[in-house]
């Protein structure tokens, strides 16, 4: 059993786990605390999903119901985001397949080549949620920070920070993954074969030859005497 393959199966299912969590969320954009503090109440925006509480513990959400009207970077870390989350899934299975103490996937080349197929998937799936949580931070960043933009103005929410540690997760897993082929090549599956059986019947047969040496010897000894007397 492979300990790499073990810490990349961890951190690859992981950083799947933290991407799933991320992307249902509602907190990728929150308003500010300086005008929460003011109007005591507290929008938070997610992919699928506008959520507004206030001070008395009260929240209330609404879904997009149109996909034509929400902006076209939403739109676009929905469908990275997706992506990441279904490479996740399948790169989590190839891993289960690759791994050596598992007994399907066939011979060692075989698991091998698996287990760096689930590497490759894991690192795709972490770089779609990099870019998908990046390029949601980065609209944010630049109406925060736009002195013309009058509108609310928002913060990073909770849910890009878990996007971008589960994307780390899996790019970090990933390339667990593909290393680990070389430790395949070096420590492979050794075969045993049993050989008792004919140790004994090589012992059997030198016993009889010897038997047969020495009862050939012996009556062209006792000829030899028998002749001379």
């Amino acid at each position: 059993m492979s300990r790499a393959q073990i810490l990349g199966l961890v951190l690859g299912v992981g950083g799947f786990g933290a991407l799933v969590a991320a992307t249902v969320s509602n907190e990728w954009k929150v308003t500010t605390r300086a005008s929460s503090v003011i109007t005591a109440t507290w929008v938070y925006q997610g992919l699928w999903m506008n959520c507004a509480g206030n001070a008395l513990g009260s929240f209330h959400c609404r879904p997009h119901f149109t996909i034509f009207k929400v902006e076209g970077y939403i739109q676009a870390c929905r469908g990275l985001m997706i992506a990441a989350v279904s490479l996740g899934f399948f790169g989590s299975i190839f891993a289960l397949f690759g791994m050596k103490c598992t007994k399907v996937g066939g011979s060692d080349k075989a698991k091998a080549k698996i287990a760096c197929l689930a590497g490759i998937v894991f690192i795709l799936s972490g770089l779609c949620s990099m870019t998908g949580c990046s390029l949601y931070a980065n609209k944010i960043t630049t109406e925060f920070f736009d002195p013309l933009f009058v509108e609310q103005k928002y913060e990073l929410g909770a849910a890009l920070f878990i996007g971008w540690a589960g994307a780390s997760l899996c790019i970090i897993g990933g390339v667990i993954f593909c290393f680990s082929i070389s430790d395949n090549n070096k420590t492979p599956r050794m075969g045993y074969a049993y050989n008792g059986a004919t140790s004994v019947m090589s012992s059997r047969t030198k016993y009889h030859g010897r038997e047969g040496d020495f009862k050939t010897t012996n009556p062209s000894k006792q000829f030899d005497k028998n002749a001379y007397v």
